[in-house]
C-alpha cells in the first residue's frame, strides 16, 4: 500500500513557487509525516500559518518548523519568496485583539490560525478557549463572530453539530459497580460505532417527516444515508458511557444533591453532516478567494442561494445530531425501564445568529466551543478516565458567550501512537476503574490536556454544577479510522 505523502501541488497551493523553497518545505513536511510526528492535516495547517507569519515559529526553541521559518524570513529580507496573493478578498492589515483563555497551554499553530481568522474582512470579534488546538481554518476551540450574513463552513466544522447529551437516572451511582455487566450489555445492544455503521431498529423516526429533507437536491440525496445511520455514533473521539454523576445541593432544579447513575454521549451528524460540510466548503472556497493561509476560512453569503442552502442544511444537521443522541438515550432508557430525571445537551460545532453586547447582529461560529450564555446549561467532558462537568454559562461578553468543549488534545493522533505506552494506558484505566470497550491509543487519557487545568482557566465563563466520572466507556473499535 502506497504511503501517504504531501505533494508538491499541495505545497504550491500554499503559495510556494520558488523551487528551492519548495524542496525544503517538502523535505521537512514529508519527514514529519513519515516519522508520525504530526498528521497531514496538522502539517499543512502549520505550514499555512508559517507562511503567513513565520516569526512565532522562528522564535520557538526546538520547533519542528524553526529552520523553515528562519529561511522564509531571510528570503523576504532579500526580496524573495514574496507571498502570492491569489485572492479577491484581502485580509485586514490591522489585527484586532482577541482574548485567549489558558494561553500558556495553547500551541502556537492554534494562535496563528485565530490571528488569521480575526483578519477576515467579515470578522467582527473572536476568542480562543483553553482547550484550543489546531484544526482546518478556525482552530478547534475557536469562536468567531462574523457579519450576520456570512457563514464559514470550516469554522462550523466537518462534523456539523457535534454535541453532548447527558441523561440522569434516579438510580444510585454505585450501580456502575453492582450492575456492571448489565450496563455493559445495554451499551453493546443499543449503540453502534464505525464509519459505515447503520441502524437496524428505530425508536423515533419522526424527524424524517420534516419537509426540510426535500428543500434542496443535496439534502434529498443524503436523506437515505442519514436515515440508515440514525442513532449511530461514528469514530474518533465519539463515545457513549456510563458514569457517576455528583450533584451539589441546589445545583440542578428538582434534583436533590447526591450521586446518580448517568449516561453521557458525544457524537454528531455522521455522514450526512460530513457530506454537507465537504460540499459547501468547496463551494465557499470557489466563491470566496482568499490568501492561501486563509483559504479554509472562505465564507458563504446568506443573501445568496448557496448560503441559504448551507444554512438550511446545517440547521437540519443540528436536528439530526440531536435525534441521533435521543435514539441512543431513549433505547437505553426503555431497556432500563426507567425515564431519566432530566436530559441536558448542547452543540459545540455550529453557527448561531446572535447579538454582541453592543447590539451588533453577528453570526457566531463555535468550532469545538460550548455555548455559555447567562444561565445556559452545557456539558464539558474530559477524557475516558478523567471527569466531565455539567456547567451553567455566565454570559461573558469577551468570550462571545462561550467556553471550552472538552479538555482538548495535547498531542496529535499520530504522536499518541508513536509516544504513548500501552501498559501505562492500561494501568491508568485500571487505577480509575474504567471498563473500556473499543478505542485505541490515540484516545488515551494522556493524549488530552488536563481537564482540571482547562476548567481552572475558565472560571469566569462557566459555573460547575455537577461532576461526571466515566466508568463504563464504549468507543469505535481500534481498526476504525477517525472521521473528524
Amino acid at each position: 500500500m502506497e504511503k501517504e505523502k504531501i505533494t508538491n501541488n499541495e505545497l504550491k497551493a500554499l503559495g510556494i513557487n520558488d523551487v528551492e523553497v519548495l524542496v525544503n518545505f517538502s523535505r521537512v513536511a514529508n519527514g514529519l509525516l513519515k516519522h508520525n510526528v504530526m498528521d497531514k492535516t496538522q502539517i499543512l495547517a502549520n505550514l499555512e500559518a508559517l507562511i503567513d507569519d513565520p516569526m512565532p515559529y522562528a522564535m520557538k526553541k526546538g520547533g519542528k518548523f524553526k529552520n523553515l521559518a528562519e529561511d522564509v524570513i531571510a528570503l523576504r529580507k532579500e526580496g524573495k519568496f514574496i507571498k502570492q496573493q491569489r485572492s479577491n478578498f484581502a485580509l485586514k492589515e490591522e489585527i484586532a485583539d482577541f482574548p485567549v483563555w489558558g494561553l500558556e497551554h495553547i500551541e502556537v499553530g492554534a494562535l496563528a490560525q485565530m490571528k488569521t481568522a480575526i483578519q477576515l474582512p467579515v470578522a467582527v470579534a473572536g476568542a480562543l478557549m483553553p482547550d484550543a488546538h489546531q484544526g482546518y481554518g478556525l482552530p478547534i476551540g475557536g469562536v468567531l463572530a462574523t457579519a450576520a450574513n456570512a457563514i464559514i463552513p470550516f469554522a462550523v466544522g466537518v462534523d456539523i453539530a457535534c454535541r453532548m447529551c447527558l441523561s440522569i437516572f434516579d438510580m444510585p451511582a454505585r450501580v456502575v459497580d453492582t450492575e456492571t455487566d448489565m450496563l455493559k450489555n445495554l451499551l453493546i445492544d443499543h449503540t453502534n460505532f464505525g464509519i459505515g455503521g447503520t441502524t437496524k431498529k428505530y425508536h423515533d423516526t419522526s424527524l424524517f417527516d420534516s419537509k426540510t429533507w426535500s428543500e434542496t437536491k443535496v439534502i434529498r440525496n443524503l436523506k437515505d444515508k442519514a436515515y440508515a445511520q440514525l442513532g449511530t455514533s461514528g469514530t474518533g473521539n465519539h463515545f457513549v458511557e456510563w458514569g457517576e454523576l455528583t450533584i451539589a445541593e441546589g445545583a440542578l432544579d428538582g434534583i436533590p444533591a447526591g450521586g446518580y447513575l448517568a449516561l453521557l454521549s458525544h457524537s454528531g451528524s455522521r455522514g450526512f453532516g460530513g457530506s454537507i460540510a465537504d460540499y459547501y466548503s468547496k463551494i465557499a472556497m470557489t466563491k470566496t478567494k482568499l490568501p492561501p493561509e486563509a483559504k479554509h476560512l472562505a465564507w458563504l453569503d446568506l443573501d445568496k442561494d448557496e448560503g441559504q442552502e448551507y444554512w438550511i442544511a446545517m440547521n437540519l444537521a443540528g436536528e439530526y445530531a440531536s435525534a441521533n443522541h435521543h435514539e441512543i438515550h431513549n433505547k437505553i432508557a426503555r431497556a432500563l425501564n426507567l425515564n431519566p430525571l432530566v436530559r441536558i445537551e448542547n452543540h459545540h460545532n455550529f453557527a448561531w445568529k446572535e447579538q454582541l453586547a453592543d447590539g451588533t447582529e453577528v453570526m457566531v461560529h463555535r468550532k469545538g466551543a460550548t455555548p455559555a450564555g447567562e444561565g445556559v446549561l452545557g456539558i464539558i467532558p474530559g477524557s475516558m478516565s478523567t471527569p466531565g462537568f455539567v456547567v451553567r454559562g455566565k454570559g461573558d461578553a469577551a468570550s462571545i458567550n462561550s467556553a471550552s468543549h472538552g479538555a482538548g488534545r495535547l498531542m496529535s493522533r499520530s504522536a499518541a501512537f508513536k509516544t504513548l505506552d500501552k501498559a501505562a494506558i492500561a494501568a491508568n484505566l485500571l487505577d480509575k476503574r474504567i471498563t473500556l470497550m473499543g478505542s485505541d491509543m490515540d484516545e488515551a487519557p494522556m493524549a488530552y490536556k488536563d481537564i482540571h487545568t482547562v476548567m481552572a482557566a475558565q472560571t469566569d465563563l462557566v459555573e460547575v454544577l455537577a461532576k461526571f466520572e466515566p466508568r463504563i466507556v464504549r468507543m469505535a473499535d481500534p481498526k476504525e479510522k477517525p472521521e473528524d
